[in-house]
């Protein structure tokens, strides 16, 4: 990513006595996508929320997109801060996806926004290197260790904006969800509906949790049968 030039950064405090910076800047926008979901992200909030005139902004970030950019990444170094893979690729990667996944579903107003970008910036280079590396190292060739992890990361990020769409619900709208598994599916007859009648008691109990555990190992399982 082309980063704005230093000498158009702001140097001066703010009116309220705060220095901007590119990491302020990043964590006030988070504050403010906690507190006002994807809406509450305009740079006149923003200005107003580091108490600088909202153009100063654009001295460290291009438009609002860059910055979304920029909170993606910075959301990707919390979950990647501490991982180092171990020798074992198949503990490494789940590892790895489960910190993805687990973090995401931890800031659901923010990864909806940022769960499909790519940033280019250094937390996100990282995880890439590092999922490569875990691919390559348990053998695979450059080319289908590239087309391995596309697989995981995707599957990764899609349980997680679906996981945290769902946290981001009205509150009570997924006990109501929930409900219809065992007032509908549980009471269709076994005559008209074989299969669903048969599956309703396990239905009723695994469609209550996130898929991705189960997904992830059969991914995991799929991927170790072709190492071998």
């Amino acid at each position: 990513m082309t980063r704005v030039p230093t000498t158009r950064r702001r140097r001066r405090p703010t009116k309220n006595g705060v220095v901007l910076s590119h990491d302020l800047i990043v964590k006030t926008a988070i504050r403010l996508m906690h507190e006002h979901g994807s809406e509450g992200l305009s740079v006149r909030r923003l200005g107003l929320a580091l108490g600088a005139d909202p153009s100063s902004v654009y001295r460290y970030f291009r438009d609002t997109d860059d910055l979304i950019r920029a909170v993606a990444d910075d959301l990707i170094g919390q979950y990647l801060s501490d991982f180092v893979p171990g020798p074992d690729h198949r503990a490494a990667l789940r590892e790895l996806g489960t910190r993805i996944h687990s973090a995401l579903v931890a800031e659901p107003r923010i990864s909806v926004l940022t769960a499909s970008r790519v940033t280019g910036r250094p937390h996100e280079i990282r995880v890439i290197e590092l999922g490569l590396g875990i691919l390559r190292h348990a053998g695979f060739s450059a080319r289908d260790a590239a087309r391995y992890y596309h697989a995981f990361i995707d599957l990764t990020l899609g349980f997680a904006s679906l996981d945290a769409s769902a946290a981001t619900l009205a509150h009570g709208t997924d006990e109501s969800d929930d409900a219809v598994w065992g007032t509908v599916y549980a009471r269709l007859p076994a005559g008209t509906h074989p299969n669903i009648a048969a599956c309703a008691g396990s239905l009723a109990t695994t469609m209550r949790g996130s898929a991705y555990p189960a997904a992830l190992d059969l991914f995991l399982d799929g991927l170790e049968a072709r190492r071998r």
